[in-house]
């Protein structure tokens, strides 16, 4: 399914996606979400955390706003994680 039929991604979120060669929901599995994050950030795009958890929630089938909370840490705690190591590459 394309990225922009998803749940919880709009036509900004697809654009940004498709910027980086994310273009369906098995791009997302194959990437995930951190790794996409990151790529983003690489790309001059500054998504906030709502994509993040926008990404969990287009590869789950759920909005973004249902991510439980403790979810949410664990993704903040691994994204803080991805973009430390992309310091030191």
């Amino acid at each position: 399914m394309q990225v922009e039929n998803l749940p919880g991604l709009g036509p900004k979120s697809a654009k940004w996606l498709n910027e980086i060669n994310i273009f369906t929901r098995e791009d997302l599995i194959t990437s995930a979400p951190v790794t996409i994050m990151v790529r983003l950030e690489r790309a001059g795009i500054t998504p906030g955390l709502n994509m993040l958890y926008a990404l969990v929630g287009a590869i789950e089938g759920i909005h973004w706003q249902e991510v439980a909370r403790t979810r949410k840490a664990e993704l903040v705690l691994a994204l803080d994680a991805a973009r430390e190591l992309e310091k030191l590459e």
